[in-house]
């Protein structure tokens, strides 16, 4: 009896600890959201941020966490970007394996072109890697520059679709104005033999990126293109209507586009 009245301490003692450790616990998330900023670490603050962007939880904002820039840094800069572009590039690759292509040149696979085939991370690595607010004159002579370098993960894909007989088509939400710089630099970081590169249009100005992409890959299916996959790194480059029968995001903590 002795034993028996001993174990029902024992076990009534450790469900109390049990529950002083788990309400200690939910009261630290509690009181921080993600989101109260003090009591959670900035590591793993910064972690559960990358997961409301990757997830699109996060909807718009403006500009990184001022407390997650050294974060954003290290990880567009390090091996784990280089790993999840190349694990994204992996899957979308043994998917286009699986299509059956018609032949007549109508089977189009779509790529975005801002940090989706070419990296930006030299411009942004001096504006805070998306801790300032943006400058888009700043970036437009980035952009004339021509000097983006290419993605290599995306670069490989890019050429196994084109080996495969995938019709490569590029729509980006940079202007006509920005045409000749594009294509120099896609020519200088290693494309080439695209079907069309799609610009912004004059009458496209103002757009959302989600109505402005879903437009043109209405156009593209009214021509009869069947766009077997789609690659960007902001949802809007994949959401809204005439979408990809497969599509497929890269990671990009730097920025987010409507």
């Amino acid at each position: 009896m002795a034993i028996f009245r001993l174990l029902i301490l024992l076990t009534v003692a450790f469900s109390q600890s049990i529950i002083q450790i788990s309400t200690e616990k939910l009261t630290l998330l509690a009181s921080d959201r993600i989101t109260g900023h003090r009591k959670i670490g900035k590591d793993l603050y910064c972690e559960s941020w990358r997961f409301t962007v990757e997830t699109n939880d996060a909807g718009i904002w403006d500009r990184v966490p001022a407390r997650c820039e050294g974060f954003v840094k290290n990880y567009m800069t390090g091996d784990k970007y280089l790993s999840d572009l190349a694990a994204v590039a992996e899957n979308s690759l043994a998917y286009a394996k699986t299509v059956k292509l018609s032949g007549d040149g109508k089977d189009a696979w779509i790529f975005d072109v801002d940090e989706t085939l070419l990296s930006n991370i030299p411009f942004y690595a001096s504006h805070g890697f998306g801790s300032e607010i943006f400058d888009e004159a700043s970036f437009n002579k980035w952009v004339d520059m021509a000097e983006a370098p290419s993605i290599p993960a995306s670069l490989r894909l890019y050429k196994d679709l084109e080996e495969l007989g995938f019709t490569i088509i590029l729509l980006t939400g940079r202007t006509e104005l920005q045409r000749n710089a594009t294509e120099c630099n896609l020519q200088f970081a290693g494309y080439s033999n695209w079907e069309r590169l799609i610009l912004r249009k004059r009458s496209d100005h103002g757009k959302l990126a989600t109505i402005y992409k879903s437009e043109r890959r209405k156009h593209l299916e009214d021509e009869g293109y069947i766009i077997h996959g789609n690659s960007g790194d902001q949802w809007s480059d994949l959401l809204g209507f005439a979408v990809a029968k497969r599509s497929f995001k890269l990671p990009n903590l730097m920025y987010v586009v409507a």
